[in-house]
């Protein structure tokens, strides 16, 4: 969202991959620490954190008991669905989507809109609703192309949220002009959890991204009792202490008063902050790993999970177990194997369920049969050591829309990559509709015949 880089921005070696804008570094594999280590904090020396001569931006905002007491009472006396839904804090003029505007008591706000909603706010069998949100800059792209493969990446969003019941919000419009490029992200998020109390996760993804498992389901029991989740590795957070020992191209945040609290603090890094410039030499000072001296969205984050006493640290969870989100580079040129090992699963013995053909609207079911099918076909794995499909693959430094993109990538390099993974993304849709492309770099189509991929012993 809002990818352009600046004019004269640093570039950053593809070992290391960053823009300066909301895209995020490259993903390591997840299988390995060591490997993780070796890859993405090579030469990076363990630099001193200059955090103990500087003032403290990140103790959480409280909630004030009694101006929360107050406007609960009076804003919730009447909820209940017999008096229409009665008031709920959309009544009250103090409550903002802004950024600049705290909002405090959340937790109770959100329960209360419950309350006096529950045919909107519940969840249906226990499932912990996901609002997806994502976006792009508000003017046409200035590459020859570009408008187009956006829309072919919203495609790409629009289609998963649709076989797993995601919402979708994709935003073109800067809430907040101070805060563009990487930082846009952050007025996008808070208002998309202000006008959003029913859903329990937002799911921010870059526009860059592609979901390249339309079967994959997020794993959200895994991250019970953490609020924000987070493509990362705890030894090179807390031990190589690298800038791109994470990624916030792809977060998951939980609808709550410590994620309100959490961006408040972290916005507190960006150019709204009168310290912002200051905030720039601190981080490339604390990441000797980090060439450009702009205070950046995911630099601040590693930052803030640095410092002694972080309030923020128990509750977020590093997340390497799968791609949650993957570097591109380590990925498309493997996608062809992927899909031969897929439908060599398929024509196995026994497997005729999975090739059966089904309805969209049993897509989900269907997705979980495969999925238990994968350990037996040694297609669990996931990471560069392994063949399941890769949840999100990431185009970071690619830039489709500016076509600014890394000076170490080619524009057919970039540009081909997506094409496959977006093919190899909807091939899996269109198979739900007896098709599939012709080759992955066509635009090309093909009906599939019945029985595909046809069983071994029929060959």
């Amino acid at each position: 969202m809002w990818r352009d880089a600046p004019a004269g921005a640093v570039r950053i070696p593809a070992s290391r991959e960053r823009e300066p804008t909301m895209s995020s570094p490259r993903a390591a594999k997840p299988s390995s620490s060591l490997h993780d280590a070796l890859l993405f904090a090579a030469g990076a020396a363990v630099s001193t954190v200059l955090l103990l001569t500087l003032a403290n931006p990140f103790a959480p905002q409280l909630p004030d008991a009694r101006h929360e007491g107050a406007d609960h009472t009076a804003l919730h006396a009447a909820g209940s669905p017999a008096s229409g839904g009665g008031r709920t804090f959309y009544d009250d003029p103090a409550v903002s989507y802004t950024v600049d505007r705290p909002i405090t008591g959340w937790d109770a706000k959100r329960a209360g809109w419950a309350r006096a909603h529950p045919e909107l706010s519940a969840a249906g069998g226990g499932v912990e609703r996901v609002l997806m949100v994502s976006g792009s800059q508000p003017g046409p792209c200035g590459s020859p192309g570009g408008d187009h493969t956006l829309l072919r990446l919203l495609k790409n969003k629009a289609d998963y949220c649709r076989l797993h019941g995601v919402q979708l919000l994709y935003n073109t419009a800067l809430l907040r002009a101070s805060m563009d490029r990487y930082w846009a992200k952050i007025p996008a998020i808070r208002a998309a959890m202000v006008a959003h109390p029913e859903a329990e996760w937002v799911w921010w993804v870059d526009s860059d991204a592609v979901l390249t498992d339309m079967d994959f389901r997020l794993p959200l029991r895994r991250y019970r009792g953490h609020n924000l989740v987070v493509h990362g590795w705890p030894s090179l957070v807390y031990g190589a202490r690298s800038w791109t020992s994470l990624n916030a191209g792809v977060f998951l945040i939980r609808n709550c008063q410590w994620s309100l609290d959490f961006m408040d603090a972290w916005a507190a890094m960006g150019p709204d902050s009168p310290e912002y410039q200051r905030w720039g030499a601190v981080l490339k000072s604390a990441f000797q790993d980090k060439v450009f001296d702009e205070s950046d969205d995911q630099s601040a984050l590693v930052y803030m999970l640095l410092q002694s006493g972080s309030p923020w640290r128990d509750k977020v969870f590093l997340e390497s177990g799968y791609y949650f989100e993957g570097y591109w580079m380590e990925i498309v040129g493997r996608l062809g194997n992927i899909t031969e090992r897929y439908e060599a699963m398929e024509r196995r013995p026994g497997s005729a369920a999975l090739r059966r053909r089904h309805a969209v609207a049993e897509h989900v079911a269907h997705a979980e049969a495969r999925n238990a099918a994968l350990a037996g076909a040694g297609l669990a794995e996931s990471g560069v050591n392994g063949w399941r499909r890769p949840f999100v693959t990431h185009f970071t430094g690619c830039q489709p829309c500016s076509g600014q993109r890394n000076e170490h990538y080619t524009g057919a390099s970039c540009d081909e990559g997506m094409r496959r993974a977006l093919n190899f993304a909807d091939d899996q849709v269109l198979r739900a509709y007896g098709f599939r492309h012709a080759d992955s770099l066509s635009d090309d189509v093909q009906p599939l015949p019945f029985d595909y991929p046809a069983a071994a012993d029929s060959q």
